[in-house]
């Protein structure tokens, strides 16, 4: 009988599920919602348990982890009659590893707390590829006394794992790292149509700017899309574009001035709006090359 704490998972999109089976993995028993059923028989594949409901997966278990989109899909799943405050038991550690507004990770830490069941802001970094390797770097938001509970669940998931402060800490560490990477994308993507359009061998050039001070966890990570004009969503422009807002807004809030992250959010906004959204964020690239007279 394992001695690891019993673990409801809820969200198995493009980071929740290979995330969930590196739990399986290191020997936790992972109890899985999402509401598409080929994730859902894809966890049981792995070795998880598939819940019908996110009342179901969350009924037993000691920890609860969300990774869904956004603020309102969190919200869903956390609140109502179905959700997990109210289906919970007193005691269990809730962990949201989404992307999410500092203020609600804050809000639902407050409304958790009042049902006896204590919470983590714990959003990631790393993409789809850090999922799948179990790579990630974790930010984290909330007491000292539950982040070292949860420690080795993390370390099961990431390799650079630090609490940050209080709650809403971990997703306003997130908001900065989106930003930091959306630039530096936006940067990469100015480079290679550069490049290309001065007829410089481009896997040459970004091969010697990687082994530079130019270069960044980004271009290794991206230099393939950038090569092959290969967007297939490790981390989609729709997420982008909402994160962008997230970071906007909060720096709004305390009075920070954020003059090229203005510029790269409504870049990221244009290039949505030209139905691109669901393309890696590497497809800035895209907006680019149109800005420059590419057909594309």
């Amino acid at each position: 009988m394992s001695t690891l704490p019993k673990v409801a998972w809820i969200g198995l999109g493009i980071m929740g599920s290979p995330m969930s089976e590196n739990l399986v993995k290191a020997g936790y028993d992972v109890t899985g919602h999402t509401l598409e059923r080929d994730k859902l028989d894809r966890l049981a594949a792995a070795g998880g348990t598939a819940a019908a409901s996110v009342a179901e997966a969350v009924r037993d278990a000691d920890v609860i982890v969300t990774m869904v989109p956004a603020s309102p899909q969190v919200e869903a799943v956390a609140y109502g009659p179905d959700g997990i405050l109210e289906n919970a038991r007193r005691g269990a550690l809730l962990i949201d590893m989404s992307s999410i507004t500092p203020q609600t990770s804050v809000d639902l830490a407050a409304a958790a707390k009042d049902k006896g069941i204590r919470v983590l802001d714990a959003p990631v970094s790393g993409g789809e590829a850090g999922a799948i390797e179990a790579v990630l770097s974790i930010m984290v938001g909330g007491d000292q006394a539950d982040f070292d509970e949860a420690k080795p669940l993390f370390e099961a998931l990431g390799k650079t794992i630090v609490r940050c402060g209080p709650h809403g800490s971990g997703q306003t560490v997130k908001a900065a790292n989106q930003l930091i990477v959306a630039v530096n994308i936006q940067a990469c993507a100015e480079a290679v149509v550069f490049l290309e359009k001065s007829g410089v061998d481009l896997a040459a050039a970004l091969d010697v700017l990687g082994g530079g001070l130019a270069g960044s966890t980004v271009l290794a990570r991206k230099k393939d899309n950038f090569l092959n004009r290969d967007f297939q969503p490790g981390f989609r422009i729709d997420l982008h574009h909402k994160d962008m807002g997230i970071v906007t807004d909060a720096a709004r809030t305390v009075g920070a001035v954020l003059p090229v992250g203005a510029v790269v959010a409504q870049l990221v906004a244009g290039l949505r709006a030209q139905g691109d959204g669901r393309l890696d964020h590497s497809a800035l690239l895209r907006a680019v090359e149109r800005l420059s007279g590419a057909q594309v």
